[in-house]
């Protein structure tokens, strides 16, 4: 068996744990990462790419910015689409001169891995069976097994970022934990094209036969979506069939502008809203989706891990530098406080613009006054600004 050491020990090589490991670096502080999948395998993954500013501020401060501002899309706004009929929420008027950067989740990974292996700082792809054990006393460590042989690591503390289906969470004891998720009756069928965005911002469209939303992830690289029954599956859609539908939703003259090309990607995710916590248990942090999930409607999932990264490298740094483990104290109620209130922006949002087809025809009419006021309160429409940009860490 192969023993090693490190002082934080990261579980999981997506944006999260990539991005805590470089702050942590920057701070002078040991990390070694453990991810169970290679490393092709995670820059694979289609994700989101709507960066906050906050999002991209630590992008910065960790020196992994250059080219997120170089190729990424600074957009100020968006469009709501009711029912054939567009709306522009102009997020940089509304909150004074604040807005997002589109920028792919796979691009961000991208950047960080190189940024890890330029320092020359260590992660393991492929650790099989992970195992953790010593959370609550102060050895805490890791088993797993790698090329057929046992690597056990010692460490001063775990930081789990290796999502809902992770080790990390699911190595804390039931009684310590408590679950609160909310499953949504349709999914997002996502398709990926190398064609042109039929708009220069996001439209988010209600319509009757369902939500859309128009998106992209480079001015050449679109990215669509469509609300469609749990039961429906990918391959039963076909590249024609996708383009009609959009076409069915969309606008007159976004329906005029779309270009169609042949899918990349093509995949059905379920929605749900998900918040575990405490988000520390002894020696052991939970960070990004090990700790929540988000609908993707308003783009919170990478946002909010990074806001737990925020908050988990100014508690270590405080640890390591300045002797105070008061961020460590705190570090779950800091992040839960900001969770909750993009847990309930996502939800207000998706309930705002998709089809619930259980529901009775009040809450049809319910759903309209409500965008009936928003697209036309200063007031209201603020406020969603404020939420879609992300609040203040």
């Amino acid at each position: 068996m192969k023993l090693l050491r490190t002082q934080v020990l990261i579980i999981g090589a997506g944006p999260s744990g990539l991005l805590l490991g470089q702050l942590l670096y920057k701070a002078g502080i040991d990390t070694l990462i453990l991810e169970r999948q290679t490393g092709d395998h995670v820059l694979g993954r289609i994700r989101a790419g709507v960066l906050e500013q906050t999002t991209a501020d630590l992008l910065d401060a960790a020196d992994v910015g250059a080219r997120m501002h170089a190729e990424g899309l600074v957009h100020h706004g968006f469009d709501l689409a009711v029912d054939g009929q567009r709306h522009r929420i102009d997020v940089h008027r509304l909150t004074g001169g604040k807005s997002v950067i589109v920028y792919g989740q796979t691009e961000v990974t991208r950047d960080l891995m190189e940024a890890r292996s330029a320092a020359g700082l260590p992660t393991i792809y492929s650790a099989a069976d992970v195992q953790l054990s010593g959370l609550d006393s102060d050895r805490p460590r890791a088993r797993c097994t790698v090329d057929g042989a046992t690597l056990e690591v010692h460490c001063d503390y775990i930081a789990g970022c290796d999502g809902y289906h992770g080790v990390s969470r699911a190595s804390v004891p039931l009684r310590a934990i408590s679950t609160f998720e909310k499953v949504y009756p349709f999914g997002w069928l996502g398709l990926l094209s190398d064609t042109p965005p039929v708009s220069d911002e996001l439209i988010y469209g209600r319509h009757p036969r369902g939500f859309t939303l128009c998106s992209m992830r480079s001015s050449t690289r679109s990215r669509y979506y469509l609300q469609v029954p749990l039961t429906e599956k990918a391959e039963d859609w076909s590249d024609e069939r996708f383009w009609d539908e959009l076409r069915h939703r969309l606008d007159p003259a976004a329906a005029q502008a779309l270009v169609t090309g042949p899918s990349i990607e093509k995949s059905i995710a379920p929605l749900r809203s998900f918040v575990a916590e405490p988000m520390r248990f002894g020696r052991l942090f939970l960070a990004g989706d090990a700790a929540h999930i988000v609908p993707p409607t308003g783009a919170k999932g990478l946002n909010l891990a990074a806001s737990d990264v925020n908050y988990l490298s100014q508690a270590l740094i405080g640890h390591y530098h300045e002797r105070s483990d008061a961020g460590i104290e705190h570090y779950s109620a800091r992040c839960l406080a900001r969770i909750w209130k993009a847990e309930r922006f996502s939800w207000w949002f998706t309930s705002l613009m998709h089809d619930f087809p259980d529901e009775d025809g009040i809450h049809a009419r319910l759903q309209r006054a409500e965008l009936d006021y928003l697209t036309g309160s200063e007031a209201a429409m603020t406020v969603m600004a404020e939420n879609y940009v992300g609040l203040p860490w």
